[in-house]
């Protein structure tokens, strides 16, 4: 297979505002295609809003009304999957002949989720649920559950991925890595130093390509009455980035890009991870199903099922 162009994008959103945020993301699919990218990449919590220091009012046995008007406006900022901004991202994906990955915040009855889309010239592909939300994500996000671990067939390979601290969970990564994943996305809010190493073993433990998109954003970028804990001045960095593009090799092919929106690009070739298996393949060859196996169900966990009569 030829080699492809594949983009992060690290860019600032506009929080708690889906159409508004949706537009935003429209017009960076196209500047990303124009790059000649098949394949763009965007942050976790693109479109919806990652809350960074809100505490939406709360401590053990206790709320607020003030944390709890925050969480509606989080809630009326998030998206509905399928529904309209989920098409037009669909409809930009078709105009410019690319695949997208994009974080998002969803709405489903009175829960969030933090939830990645995958979308192409088709439409609408698949869509990942975060299924450990971190520390104080877990008040405010619904836990995913197996039926969306989600890899998705392109022209270009197999696309899949996770969220975030879901690096951190090994048998998460086994399960994609069975998966067989090819192209791996990486949306995450992580913007520290550290999230490098993470994605440079990733890429070497999955013998994959990983992108990996974080967004860069300011106070000023949030509202002004945004109830944040993180003390900070109009112009300060509250997300710095990081985004960056790495080989099956865990060579850094692209980045990392801190405190500034672009577009990260490389060329990548699968036939380089077909090499990159000669010594290491986590599911194949380097594996030991005699002593380790894992199991997983991919059953979609209902809390409520009704059964018809008889």
């Amino acid at each position: 297979m030829p080699s492809i162009k594949v983009a992060a994008v690290q860019a600032a959103t506009i929080p708690f505002d889906g159409p508004a945020a949706t537009q935003r993301t429209v017009a960076l699919i196209a500047e990303a295609a124009a790059t000649g990218a098949k394949i763009a990449v965007f942050p976790e919590a693109f479109i919806g809003g990652y809350p960074k220091g809100l505490d939406f009012g709360c401590s053990v046995g206790r709320r607020t009304a003030e944390g709890r008007a925050d969480f509606v406006r989080y809630v009326r900022g998030a998206i509905t999957v399928p529904g309209p901004e989920v098409d037009q991202l669909a409809a930009a994906c078709a105009e410019h002949d690319i695949h997208v990955v994009v974080g998002v915040i969803e709405r489903d009855g009175g829960t969030l989720h933090c939830t990645v889309l995958y979308l192409g010239p088709d439409g609408l592909l698949g869509k990942h649920r975060k299924v450990m939300p971190t520390g104080s994500e877990r008040l405010v996000w619904g836990f995913g559950d197996g039926s969306t671990l989600t890899v998705v067939d392109t022209p270009y390979g197999k696309l899949g991925g996770a969220i975030c601290w879901e690096h951190y969970m090994p048998l998460l990564r086994a399960a994609y890595y069975g998966k067989g994943v090819e192209i791996w996305a990486a949306p995450t809010a992580d913007d520290r130093e550290t999230w490098i190493s993470t994605m440079r073993h990733v890429a070497m433990e999955g013998r994959c390509f990983v992108i990996s998109a974080c967004q860069v954003m300011r106070r000023s970028d949030f509202p002004e009455d945004y109830a944040s804990r993180i003390d900070a001045a109009p112009d300060a960095w509250m997300m710095h980035g990081r985004s960056v593009i790495v080989g099956p090799l865990g060579e850094v092919l692209a980045g990392p890009l801190l405190d500034e929106e672009g577009i990260l690009t490389a060329d990548v070739d699968l036939d380089d991870i077909i090499g990159a298996k000669l010594d290491f393949d986590p599911i194949g060859h380097y594996a030991r199903p005699d002593l380790f196996s894992l199991n997983v169900d991919e059953a979609p966990q209902l809390p409520v099922i009704a059964r018809g009569e008889g």
